[in-house]
């Protein structure tokens, strides 16, 4: 059995990472992670108490964080110190969060991801492909929607879709980003030429597809070398 942390356990990510691993026979959950001033520290969460200290990485096996960049590199002084695995889903990170991100998979094994469904993983694979056998004369655009409370835009999704047809076309994609609502994420990928337009999109549901992407991710990781690794390596096997 796989013994499981949370980081933001109490949050909207979190909190279905959680729910879900609960369900799942593979996964003791171990240790629920909050920020210092959140409410809930010390109240129960399941069978666990919610604590504000990463120093209770100790118990785990693997950890799972989908929260905020900041918070995100302080768990990684302990993820080392502990040398525990870890499931990393945050975005917006800048270079020299990236940099610590990379150190740290020399120490332990770390799936990096900015998203963890299934579906916008198989789209980073063939959107290159569609990108090199439209050729030259397509224009390409990217526009992604999310609720209005997700602080970094563009999203991770959309800056890793613009990476991959940037590295086969050689120019830089257009991203736009939209804040509204509830919007769970959508992400469209337009292909235009002078006669016809191609449009790739995927609509997020429900914050489960990611969840359950993070828990597949908890799976694979266990038992692995350090080393960085990605949804794609993952979905390989």
């Amino acid at each position: 059995m796989i013994k499981l942390g949370i980081a933001g356990a109490c949050g909207k990510m979190g909190g279905r990472i959680f729910a879900l691993a609960s369900q799942d026979k593979e996964f003791e959950l171990s240790f629920a992670l909050e920020m210092k001033g959140t409410p809930m520290i010390g109240k129960d969460l399941g069978k666990l108490k919610i604590s504000s200290s990463p120093d209770g990485l100790f118990l785990v096996d693997i950890f799972i964080d989908f929260t905020v960049p900041e918070a995100s590199i302080e768990n990684l002084g302990y993820i080392a110190k502990y040398k525990k695995a870890l499931v990393l889903g945050t975005t917006g990170f800048n270079e020299a969060q990236i940099k610590k991100i990379n150190e740290i998979a020399r120490i332990v094994p770390v799936v990096f991801s900015p998203n963890m469904s299934i579906g916008v993983n198989v789209l980073f694979s063939i959107l290159p492909e569609i990108a090199r056998r439209l050729g030259p004369d397509y224009s390409i655009e990217i526009v992604e929607a999310h609720h209005k409370a997700k602080k970094d835009a563009p999203s991770g999704t959309a800056k890793k879709m613009a990476e991959v047809l940037a590295h086969v076309t050689k120019k830089d994609i257009p991203t736009h980003a939209i804040r509204l609502g509830d919007i769970v994420g959508d992400h469209t990928v337009i292909f235009c030429g002078n006669s016809e337009r191609i449009e790739i999109k995927h609509q997020a549901h429900s914050r489960d597809l990611f969840a359950l992407g993070a828990l597949a991710a908890a799976k694979w990781v266990f038992g692995k070398p350090a080393g960085l690794y990605s949804m794609q390596d993952v979905l390989k096997s």
